[in-house]
């Protein structure tokens, strides 16, 4: 690590020097707190780099606020920290310990991952259920999924779903990765390739099933029930075929990021594993 040894900074100090400064700062030893503040000020107006830098802080003392107030991170000392540096700060370490900043970045990286991979799986199921259920009611004047069903995979399936993919411990390699950007969108490329690339092959299978299943099982076909009959055992494969690929998706949606292996770590969460089983097998009674 280079330690540069710099003259004390100045609240008027050009922005033309401090861009020539702050690349190649490590520590800045003895500072004051207007100091700190010019330089996360600095480095967060310098066009030096292309893309605009995330400025982290930490800070005890009431002194330290304004720094605290003006980077995109303000850290406060739980212990030592005054109550205005903690008003001032984002994040409260209540240890005092500098090595629970890395927990943190895990945990904010994980949290932002967790809605993300839920997203990725309620937007497949939902853009799979409406085109099945608007196309299959105009085709066939009555909808292959049921009010019952559609509330059951809403507020059953979906529920558990959303508490399993949320419960995803972090890792390690979460830090390997860059942060994201500022301006980034919450559902990614990648995502929007999974989610559409994943309700084609739902919809083929689904259309395949409701059009041609009766022939494929050599069942009598769904589709030629009166109205508002009870479910078929054509309508029923259907139902339970669509339950089956949302299963299947969870796993799907625990990797957002192209990551080829959507099985790895998955019995280091137990509560998924559960969620998973119990809707894998309760579907079975449907």
């Amino acid at each position: 690590m280079t330690v540069l040894k710099c003259p004390k900074i100045g609240p008027f100090i050009e922005q033309e020097r401090i861009d020539k400064i702050w690349p190649k700062l490590r520590v800045l030893a003895r500072s004051s707190p207007t100091d700190k503040h010019t330089l996360v000020k600095g480095i967060i107006d310098s066009t030096v780099l292309e893309q605009r830098q995330v400025v982290a802080v930490t800070g005890d003392g009431t002194n330290d606020g304004p720094a605290l107030k003006k980077a995109d991170v303000g850290f406060a000392m739980g212990i030592a920290g005054t109550d205005v540096a903690k008003e001032a700060s984002d994040i409260i370490l209540t240890d005092d310990n500098f090595s629970s900043i890395v927990k943190a970045v895990m945990w904010g990286r994980n949290v932002y991952d967790s809605i993300s991979k839920f997203l990725q799986f309620q937007l497949t199921v939902n853009v799979v259920a409406v085109i099945v259920a608007f196309t299959g009611a105009c085709i066939t004047q009555d909808s292959p999924l049921k009010a019952v069903q559609m509330l059951w995979v809403n507020l059953i399936m979906d529920t558990f779903a959303s508490l399993a993919l949320a419960t995803e411990p972090p890792t390690e390699a979460l830090l390997l990765r860059n942060p994201y950007g500022r301006k980034k969108p919450l559902i990614s490329r990648t995502m929007m390739k999974n989610i559409l690339g994943h309700a084609v092959y739902q919809l083929t299978t689904i259309f395949t099933l409701l059009f041609y299943g009766e022939n494929l099982f050599d069942i009598d076909s769904g589709r030629n029930t009166p109205l508002h009959a009870p479910p078929s055992e054509h309508y029923t494969i259907v139902f339970n075929t669509f339950v089956l690929m949302q299963i299947f998706n969870e796993f799907n949606a625990r990797k957002i990021h192209g990551e080829r292996n959507v099985f790895e770590g998955v019995f280091n969460n137990i509560i998924f594993c559960s969620i998973v089983l119990g809707t894998f097998s309760h579907t079975g009674n449907l």
